[in-house]
């Protein structure tokens, strides 16, 4: 009786997001503020509605009430309590009303917060949040529901993915969600500027926060997945440029060329219609991200539905919402002309430029490397595959420029620059950069990706920390006190700017270590015997036992390894080879020991019945930074995010 109620719920929800829209519209026509609060109330109803379809299903995977088809496909009762709550949102169905119910909470929060300063677009917005709301609704309600019965009642449900049986694997959906949908909100918020006519800067204060944790949710999420495929795998590397991978960082691309192309609207009114298409483009690569991972077009541990039904409906949702706002933009295109023309090509305002083209070339060039298999397997039936030497060789240049850039544009001045003020700002600069080359190739280092990753890194960390300095420093002399004391006056008075400068330190950390573990990587696999040892870089690995273990849910081999430098014990790993017995699934568990920001990464992926494994060995350098830096990123956007508000925010 409780799924029925939930699904009930869901049902109501579908036709309260008609009445949002239909409100809405009523709204805008009549000039009536009561429609348009109908509208706010009709939101506001599916997002508790949605709360107890979500309750209802989550209490059907605590109870094991496998008479529930979409319980039954994804859990069963040997499953730990942690995954079984997981598995809610570990198959397509459960996934899509996770999308929605996030999708129903921001809403919300964006109706209630903004009614009172942004009245007079508040009913196209709350229309628009309502159509899509509506549109995966739709989609549930008739095609991919998650509160069918099963008769009779299986005993016993199947499982879920033993890879997705992962801690890392539990967070990350949730937060790829939150930045996907996240990015609704400004999303709504240009469409509803473009309706309404108010083209200004308004919807850009507006939401520049809403953007900001979108993008650090994605962001999140993306280093989350990254991490779970680094250790759960079993192959030693954290991104191998899978279509599903790709699938969540094109819209963190133009979502980032997004979060800088909007400063210059703010502060000089250029890019209006340049920053509604990126934020459209966001948003719609979203929308093509759920599309590719829910329709079944791609294999991949990631993804869920192969129903063609349900990939032709998502397909025509995401092409409707797609072609209403550029169709609107293209309308409203001619009012969008800037009164504020570019004065030099050497200025703050074409560096921006010249980064968002970059983020969208990188984008394009993922979007290329992602579908190119399938229009070529749709239309010539043949398979073809495009994997990281292709993204290495096209993607990498692209993100040094990028880096490069990142080190130029906060610190150029606006309008135009001259050659002697660039030479003031980017002198002591370029000098590290080129000093970082030369130490690195003293100490033999050749890989050019490596030597030209040196000199990016270095050229952005000092200009960052050069204009640290001279900040703080002005803060000093202006108000008679020691340097520490200006740092933290200029902090306080300009949190923005130096959120920023954080969150750029954490993208060089994290670069350096993106750079060291794939360029200076050492791997070995060997087959060994208990009692035999194999050398990697300076560690001495031998292998002592091979032993059975068993987990709640799993069985499994053991090899206990001993790790040496010389004659020194360093640690001992513990990898292991599990199986499942209820889906009858292998899975290769890694065991890793961090030593000098680096990693000792060992893996036995194959146990014969006479006792020889196969062990794998990896070390990966300075791989740690990639999650540190990530860390450093993640506090430069709370610094973003809670700063104090100024009007209009």
């Amino acid at each position: 009786m409780v799924i029925e109620i939930g699904h009930f719920a869901v049902v109501i929800a579908l036709v309260l997001s008609v009445l949002g829209i239909v409100s809405s519209l009523i709204g805008v026509r009549t000039r009536n503020i009561d429609w348009v609060r109908m509208g706010r109330i009709a939101i506001t109803l599916i997002f508790g509605l949605l709360a107890i379809g979500m309750a209802s299903l989550v209490y059907s995977f605590l109870v094991r009430d496998f008479s529930v088809q979409y319980v039954a496909a994804t859990s069963n009762s040997k499953l730990p309590l942690f995954y079984t709550i997981a598995a809610v949102w570990g198959g397509h169905e459960g996934s899509l009303l996770l999308w929605v119910f996030i999708l129903s909470a921001f809403s919300t929060i964006a109706v209630w917060l903004h009614w009172r300063t942004q009245p007079v677009i508040m009913p196209y917005l709350i229309g628009m949040e309502c159509l899509i709301i509506f549109g995966f609704l739709c989609l549930i309600v008739f095609l991919s529901s998650p509160f069918e019965r099963l008769i009779p009642a299986p005993i016993d449900g199947q499982d879920l993915n033993p890879l997705l049986q992962d801690p890392a694997m539990v967070m990350h959906p949730p937060m790829l969600y939150l930045g996907y949908v996240g990015f609704s909100i400004p999303f709504s918020f240009a469409m509803a500027a473009l309706f309404s006519g108010r083209l200004g800067e308004e919807w850009i204060k507006v939401t520049q926060r809403w953007t900001v944790f979108a993008w650090m949710c994605l962001t999140t999420g993306i280093l989350m997945g990254g991490y779970w495929a680094y250790y759960e795998l079993g192959w030693g590397g954290y991104w191998g440029w899978d279509p599903v991978e790709n699938a969540s960082f094109m819209p963190w691309l133009v979502g980032t060329a997004f979060l800088h192309s909007v400063m210059v609207q703010e502060k000089r009114k250029m890019f209006k219609v340049w920053n509604l298409f990126l934020i459209i483009v966001t948003f719609s690569l979203s929308l093509i991200g759920t599309f590719l991972v829910r329709s079944g077009v791609l294999t991949s541990v990631h993804t869920f539905a192969t129903d063609p039904d349900r990939g032709l409906y998502i397909l025509i949702f995401v092409a409707t919402i797609i072609g209403l706002a550029f169709g609107t933009l293209m309308i409203r295109a001619n009012k969008l002309t800037s009164q504020v023309e570019m004065d030099s090509m050497v200025s703050r305002e074409s560096v921006f430029l010249f980064n968002n083209l970059f983020f969208l070339v990188a984008a394009a060039t993922v979007f290329l490397g992602t579908l190119y298999p399938l229009m070529i397997e749709t239309w010539q039936g043949a398979k073809v595959t495009v994997g990281p030497p292709y993204y290495n060789a096209v993607f990498m240049p692209i993100a040094l420029g990028l880096l490069f850039l990142m080190g130029v544009g906060p610190y150029i001045p606006w309008r135009k620059a001259s050659l002697a003020n660039l030479k003031k700002t980017f002198l002591v600069p370029a000098i590290v950069g080129v000093g970082s080359i030369t130490a690195l190739f003293l100490l033999g280092i050749r890989s050019a990706f490596a030597l030209a990753g040196a000199f990016v890194v270095g050229f952005a960390g000092t200009a960052i920390i050069v204009d640290f300095g001279k900040i703080s420093a002005i803060y000093s002399r202006r108000d008679h006190i020691n340097y520490l004391q200006g740092f933290l006056s200029a902090f306080k008075n300009n949190q923005r700017r130096y959120a920023g400068m954080v969150t750029h330190i954490g993208v060089l950390v994290l670069v350096v270590g993106i750079i060291a573990s794939t360029v200076y990587q050492t791997e070995k696999v060997v087959s060994m015997r208990v009692g035999d040892e194999f050398l990697i870089d300076e560690y001495r690995i031998k292998l002592l036992k091979i032993h059975e273990v068993e987990g709640v849910n799993w069985t499994a081999q053991e090899g206990v390894f001993r790790v040496f430098r010389g004659d020194q014990l360093i640690t001992e790993l513990r990898p292991q080879k599990r199986m499942y017995p209820v889906s009858q699934t292998t899975t290769t568990e890694s065991a890793i020991h961090a030593i000098n920001m680096g990693h000792i990464f060992l893996t036995m992926p194959e146990v014969s019945p006479d006792g020889v494994a196969v062990a794998r060995g990896v070390i990966n350098p300075l791989i740690l930074l990639v999650w540190g830096g990530g860390g450093i990123m993640g506090l430069g956007v709370l610094l973003n995010i809670f700063r104090p508000r100024k009007q209009g925010e």
